[in-house]
Formats: structure tokens, C-alpha cells, sequence
């Protein structure tokens, strides 16, 4: 499988340097274009390439890691997504205080990004956790690092549970993008919790 990031910042980097660790090439975008991408890409290494949101939305599953407030203009840029994944790693939050969580009323952050990305069959994932828990190594002597997912496609979800063990973490399907999506959230009883499975 083939991999795109639109985002390469933290956590777009984090999540392809596991996919590059593990043998998969990865195509990085951001909205500055891939000649910003030159130094990222570099240290990364070889399977790591730079393109446009485009060129990098043409891949079988694709990280969303842009800030909030640009994913309208990010994915307004694919034109079509053919049922491709897009996996949603954003949390609906301006800034980093309670007052800047963006409420969206009954609709969660997820069903938000699939209405932006119609037929992308969207998953829900890494958004309860903070960077400094998906950037190492997920695999640890005491356990793998958990993380939560949801989705509404059953065969998009096998998907990336395959990918997220493969690249060394512990996944756990927490429902649908409205049910999980709310547990996940910011706010939700999934948000911020760090866990470890024992193996």
C-alpha cells in the first residue's frame, strides 16, 4: 500500500517516518508546496518523496494533519477520492485552550472532514494522542502504545488496523465516526488517554 500525507508537520512527519520505518513509501504535501518539503523529505530518506495535496490525496490511504481551521481549503484541493481512506488525525480546536475547541453541535469532527472529502471512506485516529506519544517508537518493553480508531467502513477500518500493527501499535476500534468520533474528541472519555497493552 501507498501512503500521502496532507500536513507535513508534526504529526504528519511522525506517522510517515513509522510508514517510511517500515518499508512503505510515503508521499508528503503541505499547503507551501513540495519544494518546502526538500529538507523533511531528506531526512526521512529515500521513501520519502514531496508532491502536491493532489499527488499525495492519489494515495491508497492518506493522513490528514492540518491545523483545524485550513481543512476546508486542503481538501477542497482533491477533486475526487474514489473511496480511497483518509485517515483524520485533526482535533476541532483553533489553538491549544478549552475556549479555542470549535463546537459543531451535534456533528462530530470526523463527519465534518467526510463531508468536505465526499467519497473518501474516512477513519478517525491519532487525534486522542499527543505527539510526543506517536513520534517514538510505539513499541516499548512494557507494552505497545495504544491508539483508538473509529470509522463507518468496515473493510477501510481492517485496513488501517493492519497498517497501524504493522507499524508497531496497539489499535482498538472505538465504533462509528459519530459514536467513536465523540469518545475521541476533545472533551470525549477517549481524549488524551495514554495507555500501553501488554502483550
Amino acid at each position: 500500500m501507498d501512503f500521502g500525507t496532507i500536513g507535513a508537520g508534526t504529526i504528519g512527519q511522525a506517522i510517515a517516518r513509522h510508514l517510511v520505518a517500515a518499508g512503505h513509501r510515503v508521499v508528503l504535501s503541505n499547503r507551501r508546496g513540495p519544494d518546502a518539503l526538500g529538507d523533511t523529505v531528506a531526512r526521512l530518506g529515500p521513501l520519502a518523496g514531496a508532491g502536491t495535496v493532489t499527488e499525495a490525496a492519489a494515495a491508497e490511504m492518506v493522513f490528514l494533519a492540518v491545523r483545524w481551521q485550513d481543512i476546508p481549503a486542503a481538501l477542497a484541493e482533491v477533486s475526487s477520492w474514489d473511496g480511497r481512506i483518509l485517515v483524520d488525525t485533526t482535533n476541532q480546536m483553533t489553538g491549544l485552550t478549552p475556549r479555542d475547541y470549535v463546537d459543531l453541535g451535534s456533528e462530530t469532527g470526523s463527519e465534518f472532514v467526510a463531508r468536505h472529502a465526499p467519497g473518501a471512506r474516512v477513519v478517525k485516529a491519532f487525534n486522542t494522542l499527543f505527539a510526543q506519544y506517536i513520534e517514538p517508537d510505539p513499541r516499548h518493553g512494557e507494552g505497545r502504545q495504544l491508539l483508538f480508531y473509529a470509522g463507518d467502513d468496515a473493510d477501510a477500518k481492517a485496513d488501517f488496523r493492519a497498517v497501524a500493527e504493522e507499524i508497531g501499535f496497539a489499535p482498538v476500534d472505538a465504533g462509528s465516526l459519530r459514536e467513536g468520533g465523540r469518545l475521541m474528541q476533545v472533551g470525549g472519555l477517549l481524549s488524551a488517554l495514554h495507555a500501553l497493552k501488554q502483550d
